[in-house]
């Protein structure tokens, strides 16, 4: 059974950082695009991050585009975010995703990805 499990979520003082992982399992990710999407309270969730199968090519959000990393270790079977810098408005319950599209144009619609995981809160204190 194809598996995305996220970790690394918790509270953090603004300016902080922290790393996010998500754990995959059961399916052969190591071919897939992986993403990271983010839902703050109240809102849509929104794209943040996609790292291409070969882990080479990266989009990342304006939003956090200088703060944000996104990597992956496919020997590891694992993606990462990591998040530096964090301020109030980047809590949000954080999501990896997979996807098998090829369309990066796409990337930013939550319909383009295939396998979403449960999520994990992110709470960034002023």
């Amino acid at each position: 059974q194809d598996q995305l499990v996220e970790s690394g979520g918790g509270l953090v003082q603004a300016g902080g950082s922290l790393r996010l992982s998500c754990a995959t399992s059961g399916g052969t990710f190591s071919n897939y695009v992986l993403g990271w999407f983010r839902q703050p309270p109240g809102n849509d969730r929104e794209f943040i991050a996609a790292i291409s199968a070969s882990g080479t090519d990266t989009a990342v959000a304006d939003s956090v585009k200088g703060r944000f990393t996104i990597s992956r270790d496919n020997a590891k079977n694992t993606l990462y975010l990591q998040m530096n810098s964090l301020k109030s408005e980047d809590t949000a319950v954080y999501y990896c995703a997979a996807t098998t599209g090829t369309d990066s144009g796409t990337y930013i619609n939550t319909r383009a990805w295939d396998y979403w995981g449960q999520g994990t809160q992110v709470t960034v204190s002023s």
